[in-house]
């Protein structure tokens, strides 16, 4: 492989990984850090990835002004190259001084196969931040056993888990939905299990946390310690269990109408045939971008089975023809998710006098059996 041109400049960039499970908050807090980087003068780059085609996360971030490239089809750990190409395609367009990365929210073993391979091939031209693992408290209170509530089976306990154990940061997100009880008890259990690992709180709705946890990932480096044993077995077989689908609809209105309304109309029929089938929700989010405008988009997530379907980004005036984005990750039969998106969509759409909404796209499938392009255990 060439050595990109991302990589050919004397002064290192600084290359951010955030990762966590599906769900826990990642990608806001990525548009958070980067605003906060471009607001000091810094040349930011994203990259995204998934598994499938038509991200959420990439529409979001791309609305927000950010040059954003995007890594579908595969974990980063599996399209290392295609990691290091978009960094390149990034410098191309911007020249970038900060890089901040979003893997896929079902991986796992990132040092190994990803820092540390960039790391030994590229050290002297990055410099690679701790890598910080977030959390949602409220799944991660039920995945600790400190609250009941809908949970995964274990084969996916286990990633998400191992996600933890590999982190420089556990950042406790969205810090603002528990109570100082609770998240002492929170923090209490992730520091006996994951001793090796600083554990943060922070909330991107309220603030607090952020310039802590910000500063000491820009300032920081990724130390160099063992990496952790992965049964690459049981890390398939939990991936396996999750279905994973990708949707696009086109609407097109008689006039105007409240997409906002839509989406969560949208997200809530989804989710009630979900939870009727039993299927745990990872994460559904769904964006809406008008055809006309300036690039303003609304956005909907749902991160449990049982909680409700908020509106994280909403469009202040009424709008005509556009295009939803759905992704929708859950512990259930792929066709399942696709027969709930099927259902929901005509009915969603008949609540909103003359919208007419057609599906254009969908794919539904279960993750690959994750194979590392590169695995370093160690730098020595």
């Amino acid at each position: 492989m060439n050595t990109p041109e991302s990589v050919k400049s004397p002064a290192k960039a600084l290359y951010i990984m955030i990762g966590g499970f599906l769900g826990a908050g990642k990608t806001t807090a990525v548009a958070a850090l980067a605003q906060r980087l471009s607001s000091k003068g810094r040349r930011v780059g994203l990259i995204t990835n998934d598994q499938g085609q038509e991200l959420v996360d990439t529409a979001m971030l791309r609305s927000k002004g950010f040059a954003t490239e995007e890594i579908p089809g595969g974990c980063f750990c599996c399209r290392f190259n295609s990691l290091v190409d978009a960094a390149d395609r990034l410098s191309e367009a911007s020249r970038p001084d900060v890089f901040i990365a979003e893997p896929v929210g079902s991986c796992t073993d990132l040092v190994a196969t990803v820092t540390y391979p960039l790391r030994r091939m590229y050290g002297e031209h990055f410099r690679i931040a701790p890598l910080s693992v977030l959390l949602d408290p409220v799944r991660a209170l039920r995945v600790f056993g400190l609250q009941e509530g809908g949970s995964f089976s274990q084969k996916v306990i286990y990633i998400y888990k191992k996600q933890l154990e590999e982190a420089d940061f556990i950042v406790v997100s969205k810090s603002e939905l528990l109570g100082a009880e609770q998240m002492e008890l929170l923090k209490g259990a992730i520091s006996r299990e994951f001793p090796n690992a600083e554990v943060l709180c922070a909330s991107v709705r309220t603030g607090e946390g952020l310039e802590e946890w910000f500063s000491k990932v820009e300032a920081g480096e990724q130390q160099e310690r063992q990496t952790m044993a992965v049964d690459y077995t049981v890390y398939a077989e939990g991936e396996a269990l999750l279905g994973w689908l990708n949707a696009t609809v086109e609407c097109a209105p008689e006039g105007e109408f409240d997409a906002n309304a839509f989406l969560r109309a949208f997200a809530a029929e989804i989710q009630g045939r979900l939870q009727t089938e039993g299927a745990e929700i990872a994460h559904l989010k769904m964006t809406f971008s008008p055809d006309a405008g300036l690039g303003d988009i609304a956005v909907v997530n749902l991160v449990r089975s049982d909680f409700v379907p908020e509106l994280a980004i909403r469009l202040e005036q009424p709008a005509g023809s556009g295009q939803v984005i759905v992704n929708l990750r859950a512990e259930a039969d792929p066709e399942l998710l696709a027969g709930a998106v099927r259902d929901a969509l005509p009915i969603a759409a008949a609540a909103v006098a003359g919208l007419g909404a057609e599906l254009e796209h969908l794919e539904f499938f279960r993750p690959g059996k994750p194979v590392p392009t590169h695995r370093v255990e160690s730098l020595g």
